[in-house]
């Protein structure tokens, strides 16, 4: 089984090329699978993005509520999609299986737009569009290590696990949601309130309204509004475009 968890649709769609290229299947983290029931020699894949330089704050409750009964040998790996490096995702991801009594077999990073638009200009579709035809071989690259059950850390420019409890104050402190913004061309329509993984937004007045302090600032509601009416922070984002990977539907 692939399990993932994905804003924009690049996970996603690593994850269902994974699972088609293994003859497997791939499964969403917030369609409940917290039960997972492994054979001998079957596979776990787990498919996230990275945020700030770590895992998602979704994946990352998702791995330690996850229970997985296994009989046998099995190869559990981590696919972590990235726009300048991986962070410690997959060592992130490594010590949680760890503390459930699951060894991770290895940590591949593939290389693809990032939605994280307060830094990343994704203005530019053609620019875009090569990225994305460069994130197919290195998805290839990633599926010929799975079916060669190569084990170990394959991910590049990672940094160092002691770093992530400041990475992760940063963290905390940058996805308050006073810092996101609805503008006047918002028609009300309740997708971002639909769609948020961690259910912060509410529909108050035909206008959205986050009422939770943190949410996981995976940028799905800025992305998926179809008047582009949710921004971040100084206005960068405004100016860097909305992107959805446009393999899959979301």
């Amino acid at each position: 089984m692939i399990v993932y968890f994905s804003a924009t649709g690049n996970s996603k769609y690593a994850a269902e090329r994974i699972a088609a290229a293994i003859n497997d299947r791939a499964i969403s983290i917030e369609d409940d699978c917290y039960d997972i029931v492994l054979g001998d020699g079957e596979c776990l894949g787990i498919v996230m993005p990275t945020h700030f330089w770590a895992l998602p704050v979704p994946m990352k409750d998702y791995l330690q509520k996850m229970k997985l009964h296994r009989q046998g040998r099995h190869y559990i790996f981590t696919v972590s999609t990235y726009g300048t490096t991986a962070g410690c995702s997959g060592e992130e991801a490594r010590h949680l299986l760890r503390d459930n009594n699951i060894r991770l077999s290895a940590a591949f990073q593939i290389k693809m737009p990032d939605n994280w638009t307060v830094a990343f200009d994704l203005s530019d579709k053609k620019k875009v569009e090569e990225q994305n035809r460069k994130a197919e071989k290195n998805i290839d690259r990633v599926i010929a290590m799975i079916l060669d059950r190569k084990k170990g850390n394959f991910t590049h420019l990672r940094t160092p696990y002691m770093v992530y409890p400041i990475t992760s104050k940063l963290f905390d402190k940058v996805r308050v949601t006073k810092n996101l913004t609805v503008e006047d061309s918002c028609i009300g329509c309740g997708l971002c309130a639909q769609k948020c993984p961690v259910r912060a937004i509410e529909i108050q007045n035909g206008k959205p309204v986050w009422v939770k302090e943190r949410c996981a600032l995976c940028f799905r509601c800025l992305h998926h509004c179809p008047k582009f009416a949710i921004q971040f922070g100084n206005g960068a984002t405004k100016k860097h475009g909305q992107y959805t990977n446009p393999n899959v539907k979301i």
